[in-house]
């Protein structure tokens, strides 16, 4: 059963690597996919903007094998993302990645924590944001980087209103399933 197979490996070095492995990959292809459709569709990559494909993937990650898996997923997935397709933009990448680490950690943290999926989910999301908006204000009040912009820690809030209800709608269900199976 490969349910079993995945909460067996969780709890090995070389599962947790294996784990590691595949969130990076399927945080890397998912984004890939919705900007094809993004493109297909005329709106370029603001449909990845609206559904957080790569964030999916490394809150599951840390939600389900912990805060090494997830910190590993929120680190590499964009990088290596940026690598091969030049996304995230060379800009945003270090605010994408503070975001992602946040996420990762928090939700590999709050894992074992006496919390519903709904709260633990919540508490990953709201911690990469607080990151991520901490950075920014750093890059913009203390480095005095021009390129990037205080609004862009409200855009990048309203633009992903739908994949952040996407990862509640998804999330919790995908873990019920990976505990219950």
């Amino acid at each position: 059963n490969m349910i079993n197979a995945l909460k067996q490996a969780r709890c090995t070095v070389k599962g947790k690597v294996l784990l590691t492995v595949g969130a990076i990959a399927g945080a890397v292809a998912l984004p890939q996919v919705v900007h094809l459709i993004g493109a297909a569709a005329g709106v370029g990559t603001a449909l990845g903007e609206l559904l957080l494909p790569m964030h999916f993937f490394v809150l599951l990650a840390g939600l389900f094998a912990g805060p090494f898996v997830g910190v590993a997923t929120g680190a590499f997935a964009p990088l290596i993302s940026m690598l091969l397709s030049g996304m995230p933009k060379e800009t945003v990448l270090p605010f994408m990645m503070i975001e992602l680490i946040g996420y990762g950690l928090i939700a590999g943290l709050v894992r074992e924590v006496r919390l519903n999926s709904f709260g633990k989910l919540f508490a990953a999301q709201l911690g990469g944001r607080i990151l991520r908006a901490i950075a920014v204000l750093v890059a913009v009040y203390l480095l005095d980087l021009q390129a990037v912009g205080v609004a862009s820690i409200w855009i990048t809030v309203k633009n992903g209103l739908l994949g952040i209800v996407l990862q509640w709608s998804m999330i919790p269900l995908l873990l019920f399933r990976l505990k219950s199976g």
